[in-house]
């Protein structure tokens, strides 16, 4: 731990680098994994959509059980047939999008199908449309639920972005591999504690959102 903050005293720049990097790439997967997984989440929970739900997470399931150098490995392959870049940013992105849409869609999917069908049917009797139903009863009891996935979602893609390097993306993976090739326990321990430090950041500021959208009349009170 001693040398790992000497390594940081005397090359604050560096660290600044690496996370100013890290935090690009996931801000990037971030804003695009978010809205496509909520809004796949939504239209498959539509009427005579049961089997694409089915199919949609089950693929969703699959790309999760992939190993990341291996989806790595096949997006670059995909991207160069396309005559497009292989290394660095667009392949890091893709692969962060792809591991962040599971717990995106089935928390959305399980939220908006665990709405009290009597709520529901009520909003009906007094002449709402689906769409009315869907923002203003489905989405304000489901948020708790979908912030909780977005939650999980988030934490996954900063942790899975330090492997990113290994495709030339950057960020906090390369004090982490460099240290890992070098024998040098400070930048291992530079890597993982900053890496470590984000995910618990964006964590606790999601749990803080999480409680925020939760109403009231839905929050459990803990006793002291």
């Amino acid at each position: 731990m001693l040398e790992a903050w000497q390594f940081i005293s005397k090359r604050p720049e560096l660290l600044l680098g690496w996370t100013l990097d890290h935090l690009q790439i996931t801000f990037v997967a971030i804003a695009i994994a978010v809205p496509l997984g909520i809004t796949l989440g939504i239209y498959i929970t539509g009427k005579g959509r049961q089997q694409t739900a089915d199919i949609v997470l089950y693929l969703a399931e699959i790309m999760m059980t992939i190993p990341s150098l291996a989806l790595f490995g096949l997006l670059m392959i995909l991207l160069a047939s396309m005559g497009m870049s292989t290394i660095g940013f667009l392949p890091a992105i893709i692969a962060l999008i792809v591991y962040g849409q599971l717990p995106i869609l089935r928390n959305t999917y399980t939220a908006i199908k665990g709405v009290d069908p009597a709520m529901i049917e009520a909003a009906k009797g007094m002449g709402m449309e689906e769409r009315q139903i869907l923002f203003k009863i489905k989405l304000p009891l489901s948020a708790p639920v979908i912030i909780a996935g977005l939650r999980n979602s988030i934490v996954l893609i900063i942790g899975i972005a330090a492997i990113a390097t290994l495709i030339g993306a950057g960020g906090l993976g390369v004090p982490i591999f460099r240290g890992l090739r070098n024998a040098r326990m400070d930048l291992i321990i530079v890597g993982g504690i900053s890496v470590s430090i984000l995910a618990l950041l964006a964590d606790g500021f999601m749990a803080f959102v999480e409680r925020r959208v939760t109403p009231r009349g839905l929050r459990v009170k803990v006793k002291p």
